[in-house]
């Protein structure tokens, strides 16, 4: 007998507060004695308010129970029902469709319940069961809806990009991506590669922006590489989440693309208008702008920043550069050569391929036509911009007296050369600087000077070797008898040049001996100028030339070798803003403006060299300790003075003022005040090392206040003590925290 219960809906909101009757839990015990478990459909419970009900599954006929069909023992029961208390019976003959086994799965069988999350076919996923996975809602969206034409792109370039990065093989790179044909989503492609490489290494970094070099014009279209770097900006906020040094990165980037000619110049401030001053995107384009595109020589800089292409030496350069060269002048296909110029791939050294196919023309007057016309073409497609032709030219003038040794009449041949290019359009005359024809320019001064430059390198080499200062003293002695001040600043040009082709400790080196030969300061200006007006020929074998001169002059203003204001009298000499004198100027105040500066500055190539200036900072501290001591123990003023200035160490006088000033406050004992009076009136202690010195004082005033209570009303008492005479500028004050005041500025 089938037994069938049909609960309130009243009974089933009991049931679902957790609560049943002992009515129901009697009346549920002895159905489930009694009851045939094949025959009992499952019951049908109404649903409360609370739970939603489920839609019938569509395996379920209309009309039947979930999970009946109509083969099930409740359709059955009176034919193939069971009778009250018989044993089980196999249901002999069915006229079911189904053959009463269970479904693939264990679900929709004879005698089953269903599947469990049998509804409608699809059944939903919740994200809070404990076996959810993210993969099964994709596969099922994925199943539902077919993905886009750039779904499928981008998950076909992940694949190549990474293929890349491990082969390094920009030929098959190329092909794959010319195989998927859907130029119109390339702009992803170009995201993508940079986004991926620049939270990898600078290799990685490298492959990326040559293999978009590669691409560009021939797999990618302009306008996808200019989109593509458009949404770089775009995600800057977002990529610097992950990648902590995304603007330098990507600033890098996009000056690598703008040197190698796949981004206009014009991009920057296109860019720059249309992005917010908030957002990283605005910083990136104005770090390309103003630290990498806007430094001189920035583009053989920015070449060899991840390693240089395929690891490219300027040497290895020169040589394709004579072998297309030489091929040239053998075949005469020129528009082969300029394939061969333009695979180089180095269009900022383009001067150096007008250098040499004028000086071939020069030696081989045959083939002077011949490279004529290719320099023609090359200019007129704009292969060779006007400004690398001119800047070739350039470089053939200024060693015309060397290669006049070698090329019997090489001024006339150059003029010449000059007229026919400026006849037919491709050089501008006036960017270059005039070349003199008189053969006999060359004086006797100018004979000597060059006796002179040789005699001073051999003298460098050897100091760099010995070490020693007093044999180049004399040295240089011996040559210079006369009073032209012209030998100094050569010699100062020939050290400090020769020095940046070195390590670090020849470049302290020449810095202490510099400070040693005590130069007039206009010798050692001079000498600086020399160096800023060929730095472009220098900047060729050393590419960091405009750091370096920086460093070299912030140097020689911290080691007095030349005055604060001899900085200004340069800066008249270079008054263009992109002029590389200007940035050499800029960088050094910059240094000398940042806050220990002298200390800094002092470090920078280490220490080591051949005088005291090699010390380290410990050690001086610690001969100021001695001398203070040993004068406050009953010395003399002049003595302590004289010692103070053998140091050698102007710029770390603050010491002296801050060991002095601790002293007088906690023993009160003014004798090493006398002393600063006496440094400061003979000018050993400038007003700016004494306010340094104060100023360091009233940084440590918490600390000193431990062991002397009234720290800060002594030191009050001082402050304006020194003020009156006149030790400290009238614009300082000091406040209650402890902290002494600039121009209503704390420091």
């Amino acid at each position: 007998m089938v037994v069938l219960f049909k609960i309130s809906t009243m009974d089933l909101s009991d049931l679902s507060d957790g609560y049943m009757s002992t009515e129901h839990r009697e009346l549920l015990r002895s159905a489930s004695e009694s009851a045939d478990p094949l025959s009992v459909s499952p019951l049908e419970l109404p649903m409360s308010p609370k739970t939603p009900r489920s839609p019938k599954s569509p395996r379920s006929p209309k009309g039947s129970p979930k999970g009946s069909p109509k083969g099930s023992p409740k359709a059955h029961s009176g034919k193939h029902g069971a009778g009250k208390g018989s044993p089980l019976k196999k249901d002999k003959q069915s006229h079911s469709p189904f053959d009463g086994h269970p479904k693939k799965g264990g679900a929709g069988g004879k005698g089953t319940w269903g599947g469990l999350l049998d509804t409608d076919g699809s059944h939903v996923i919740d994200p809070n069961d404990p076996n959810y996975t993210s993969n099964e809602e994709n596969e099922q969206l994925s199943a539902r809806f077919p993905s886009s034409p750039f779904e499928e792109y981008k998950k076909k370039v992940a694949v190549i990009m990474e293929e890349y990065f491990a082969t390094d093989d920009v030929i098959s790179t190329a092909n794959e991506l010319r195989e998927l044909g859907m130029p119109s989503y390339n702009y992803y492609f170009v995201k993508k590669l940079v986004s991926m490489s620049m939270d990898r290494h600078d290799k990685e970094k490298e492959m990326a922006a040559t293999l978009l070099s590669s691409l560009y014009a021939d797999i990618i279209d302009p306008p996808q590489v200019y989109k593509g770097f458009c949404k770089l900006i775009e995600s800057a906020d977002d990529l610097i989440v992950d990648i902590p040094d995304t603007v330098d990165v990507l600033a890098l980037f996009v000056a690598r693309a703008v040197v190698d000619d796949i981004l206009p110049p014009a991009f920057l401030m296109k860019e720059m208008a249309s992005l917010s001053k908030d957002s990283k995107g605005f910083v990136v384009i104005k770090r390309a702008d103003k630290i990498y595109l806007s430094a001189p020589l920035h583009a053989d800089f920015i070449l060899r920043r991840w390693g240089g292409s395929r690891n490219k030496t300027v040497e290895d350069v020169k040589g394709q550069i004579s072998n297309l060269l030489v091929e040239y002048i053998v075949s005469g296909d020129r528009k082969e050569a300029c394939i061969c110029i333009k695979d180089l791939k180095v269009p900022f050294f383009h001067h150096e391929i007008v250098k040499r196919a004028i000086i071939m023309a020069m030696e081989n007057r045959q083939a002077e036509d011949r490279l004529l016309d290719l320099l023609k073409m090359a200019a007129e497609e704009g292969l060779i911009n006007s400004s690398q032709i001119s800047k070739g030219f350039g470089r053939i003038i200024d060693t015309i007296d060397d290669l006049s040794l070698d090329i019997p009449k090489a001024r006339q041949i150059l003029q010449s050369l000059i007229s026919k290019a400026s006849s037919e359009g491709w050089l501008c005359t006036s960017s270059l600087r005039p070349l003199s024809l008189d053969l006999k320019t060359k004086s006797l001064k100018d004979t000597a000077a060059k006796a002179f430059k040789v005699k001073v390198q051999s003298m460098i080499q050897e100091y760099f070797l010995s070490g020693d200062i007093s044999e180049v003293s004399r040295c240089l002695e011996t040559e210079n008898n006369s009073s032209s001040s012209e030998p100094n600043a050569i010699f100062v040009k020939k050290l400090i040049t020769l020095a940046m082709d070195r390590k670090n400790r020849e470049k302290e080196m020449a810095s202490v001996l510099l400070s040693s030969l005590c130069f007039p300061g206009d010798d050692v200006v001079n000498g600086f100028v020399m160096l800023v007006e060929s730095a472009d020929d220098t900047a060729l074998d050393i590419p960091i030339v405009v750091d370096d001169l920086a460093m070299f002059l912030a140097r020689a203003v911290v080691d007095e070798v030349i005055a604060p204001l001899h900085l200004e009298e340069i800066g008249t000499l270079f008054l263009m803003p992109d002029s590389i004198g200007n940035k050499v100027l800029q960088m050094a105040k910059s240094l000398l403006k940042a806050r220990l500066s002298g200390e800094r500055i002092l470090r920078c190539w280490g220490g080591g060299g051949s005088s005291t200036n090699g010390w380290a900072i410990e050690d001086v501290k610690d001969k100021i300790g001695k001398i203070l001591e040993e004068f406050e123990s009953g010395g003399d003023k002049r003595e302590a003075c004289r010692c103070i200035k053998e140091l050698g160490m102007p710029f770390f006088h603050h010491e002296v003022v801050k060991k002095s000033l601790v002293t007088v406050m906690e023993k009160k004992n003014e004798r090493l005040w006398r002393l600063l009076g006496e440094c400061f009136s003979i000018g050993l202690i400038t007003t700016n090392q004494m306010m340094k010195g104060f100023g360091r004082v009233a940084e440590s005033l918490d600390d000193l206040s431990l062991d002397v209570p009234d720290a800060e009303k002594q030191f009050t008492h001082y402050v304006e003590r020194a003020r009156i005479e006149g030790w400290l500028d009238p614009s300082f004050s000091f406040n209650r925290s402890g902290h002494i005041l600039e121009n209503g500025f704390c420091l």
